[in-house]
């Protein structure tokens, strides 16, 4: 079983689309506190922002080597399971699990795999299209009737159950368990898309909803966990279709 820190470094905190620069480096102090220190920024409206830094308070180390990126999927790079937070289970949706339970998981996981956790916009959270690029979905359980979080806050208590079953390895039951080593992201990514290729290719997509089918597929083939191998075998056959249809 690695160390606790090396574990940690298996984690990468994404914010998308985040309105306050406030928010970014309280953030990164709430990261630091808890020893993650892999930041990503999915279009920041203001950053870098001498705000962030001043909230930061000693974690401007994180802040500069926070990376920017324009989109989701730059984010997700080299990332091979995908957990996104939100307060509400959507009507298409991954499986949706509170934070403590999960937590458990994904230190087991962490021994074989890169993870991304991300959260969406402080007024409205993760998009669909934000979420269809995650295996899971996360909820810290918060009061029903005022379930609103600040973003570093939700940002700390999460890193803190990720952190504390990290310190607790026996009696969280993660110790020696194996785990097999998912797909990356941007290789599953690319299945969707030669996936919907195909299928406007043919015409299924014409018939019916195209963007409601693929978030269904998208769901279906995320709840598997795919190895790189499985992948290549599907996309073997998405080739050999092109191919006749051609």
């Amino acid at each position: 079983m690695p160390n606790k820190l090396n574990l940690l470094k298996k984690f990468r905190i994404v914010l998308c689309e985040t309105s306050h620069p406030g928010n970014i480096g309280s953030v990164a102090r709430a990261m630091k506190t808890m020893g993650f220190s892999d930041l990503y920024l999915v279009n920041p409206k203001d950053f870098p922002s001498k705000h962030a830094e001043a909230l930061a308070c000693g974690a401007e180390d994180i802040l500069k080597k926070a990376t920017r990126v324009s989109t989701l999927e730059g984010a997700l790079k080299n990332i091979n399971h995908v957990i996104g937070f939100t307060a509400r289970k959507r009507e298409l949706t991954q499986p949706h699990k509170n934070v403590r339970d999960l937590s458990k998981q994904l230190i087991n996981e962490a021994s074989n795999n890169k993870i991304a956790i991300i959260f969406g916009n402080e007024t409205n959270g993760l998009s669909n299209l934000e979420l269809q690029h995650c295996q899971s979905l996360g909820f810290i359980d918060a009061n029903s009737r005022y379930s609103s979080l600040n973003l570093a806050h939700a940002v700390q208590i999460v890193c803190h159950e990720i952190r504390m079953v990290s310190e607790f390895p026996i009696k969280n039951k993660i110790l020696n368990q194996t785990t097999k080593k998912y797909v990356s992201h941007d290789l599953q990514n690319g299945f969707y898309k030669h996936l919907e290729k195909i299928l406007d290719e043919i015409g299924f997509l014409k018939k019916i909803q195209a963007d409601r089918l693929m978030m269904r597929l998208r769901l279906l083939f995320n709840r598997t966990q795919m190895e790189k191998e499985e992948v290549n075998i599907l996309r073997g056959i998405l080739s050999e279709i092109q191919k006749k249809i051609k």
